[in-house]
């Protein structure tokens, strides 16, 4: 699933192509994704003009000129790309009044699109609730400290709490903790003092460093040009299960948390 960096890339991709374009026509080749479009779908968004293309957490935002949100979450294998040749499993399309396609498609079809009234963002049941974004001035050691404070719940997991952090995901928690050295398996509410500033520090570099390398392809991931990231040549412990450490030298560990893998080195993280 795409994380904060790779979807951050493809909203800087989408941006400068979308801003100030209005949408001629729409095609829905189906009648839902993960979820049904909301009725008049295809209407409402039909000679709205782009007015801006943000991103909360995980979720795409595509401001319309009727002061309306188009939200696009990308799921497992959603994809955006400005391509003239039809293919399967294009299931959106926008027809932009400069004669260019914008497509979305999805072969998994666990992203979905959600349409906000204009004035309604901060209530959409997608976006409520979600915690400070990893990027913003809110991260930090002391805050970290004080929303895990008395928490049992391995730290791990604790970061992936969405309610906490926004955006997070499986790979660049996995990288942060060890940037940080510290253990998966450490119980959040220890995290108190240097160890959560320096958490806070690995989160924000690890995202910036991955934004930067334009994100982590695995499987299914291209930014909206077609361009691979290359972020996954670098991780420390993601993935890399059985290899020596690049600093210790001991094996990278991989154990289940929550139903995910962390991976981690067991001599440089406690």
């Amino acid at each position: 699933m795409p994380e904060l960096p790779e979807v951050e890339t493809i909203r800087a991709g989408l941006a400068p192509r979308l801003t100030g374009r209005r949408i001629v026509r729409v095609d829905l080749n189906r009648a839902d994704l993960r979820f049904p479009f909301v009725e008049g779908f295809a209407h409402a968004l039909t000679g709205q003009t782009i007015l801006d293309v943000a991103r909360r957490a995980k979720y795409l935002l595509i401001a319309l000129d009727s002061g309306g949100v188009l939200l696009s979450h990308l799921g497992m294998t959603g994809r955006y790309s400005f391509d003239p040749e039809a293919r399967a499993h294009d299931h959106v399309v926008l027809h932009l009044d400069n004669g260019v396609r914008l497509v979305y498609s999805d072969p998994r079809r666990f992203g979905f699109m959600d349409l906000i009234a204009p004035g309604q963002q901060a209530d959409n049941r997608f976006l409520r609730g979600l915690g400070i974004e990893p990027l913003g001035n809110e991260l930090s050691g002391a805050y970290l400290a004080d929303k895990f404070a008395g928490r049992r719940t391995p730290l791990k997991v604790a970061l992936l709490d969405q309610r906490i952090i926004a955006g997070l995901g499986n790979i660049y928690v996995c990288e942060a903790l060890f940037r940080a050295r510290l253990s998966p398996l450490r119980q959040a509410g220890t995290l108190k003092g240097a160890r959560a500033g320096k958490l806070s520090q690995a989160i924000r570099t690890v995202l910036q460093d991955a934004i930067a390398a334009g994100g982590s392809t695995l499987r299914d991931y291209a930014a909206a040009d077609g361009s691979l990231g290359y972020f996954q040549h670098g991780f420390d412990v993601y993935g890399r299960e059985g290899e020596p450490c690049k600093h210790c030298g001991k094996n990278i560990a991989r154990i289940v948390q929550s139903g995910r893998s962390s991976f981690f080195c067991p001599g440089c993280q406690r």
